[in-house]
């Protein structure tokens, strides 16, 4: 499979470039700076680009088989999450190519809590509002593109660098916590579920997500 990678020199895009690499796939890491193409394993091509930027989505994307997008915006620019996933979309649509966005874990729904979600819980902090609303919008802008081919992948409640074990259980809406309550994974298990669902696709059009 020919996969592009946006944002393969974070936290999830680094683990996702070296997981699809070890199960052969053919894999283009967009990176938005050049000073981090070092980081990225060899057998990787990296190409210079900006999700945010609609012809690099299109020249990135044509001719490929996926992209999977795990950018994340910096503090204070959380909005531009929301025109990144627009152009995303787009560029996606004009290419033919199905999209895998690693988006939120804030609006899954609690266990238990009567449907209220996780950023309106009481102590939810309150740093990470604006990312939480920003990708709450961005959660409604693949909702609202009911005839394109994306899927929604919210983490959960704590990601963490670990190793990889290929253990987890999936959910829709709801945080999936263990018999503690607690909802985590490790960056390096995310980029299981992520290559898993693009192999064998089950969640087309909607949002899923994952935890041990």
């Amino acid at each position: 499979m020919r996969i592009t990678i946006f944002g393969a020199s974070g936290q999830v895009g680094s683990r996702t470039v070296t997981e699809a690499l070890d199960r052969g796939h053919h894999v283009t890491a967009v990176l938005r700076s050049p000073a981090r193409a070092g980081e990225i394993p060899g057998d990787a091509e990296v190409r210079i680009g900006d999700a945010a930027d609609l012809e690099d989505v299109v020249d990135l994307t044509g001719g490929q088989d996926l992209v999977i997008s795990a950018t994340r915006p910096a503090a204070g620019r959380e909005g531009e999450l929301i025109t990144t996933t627009a152009n995303l979309m787009t560029g996606t649509a004009r290419t033919g190519t199905r999209l895998l966005l690693v988006g939120g874990a804030a609006t899954l729904t609690v266990p238990g809590a009567g449907g209220v979600t996780v950023m309106d819980e009481p102590g939810f902090p309150e740093s990470l509002l604006h990312i939480a609303r920003a990708c709450a919008d961005q959660l409604e802008v693949c909702r609202a593109a009911a005839h394109r081919d994306w899927t929604y992948l919210s983490p959960p409640a704590q990601l963490h660098a670990g190793v990889r074990t290929g253990r987890y259980r999936l959910g829709r809406d709801t945080l999936v916590t263990d018999r503690l309550g607690v909802s985590a994974l490790s960056y390096e298990d995310l980029a299981v579920v992520l290559l898993d669902e693009a192999e064998r696709p089950a969640h087309r059009g909607i949002r899923f997500t994952a935890a041990y």
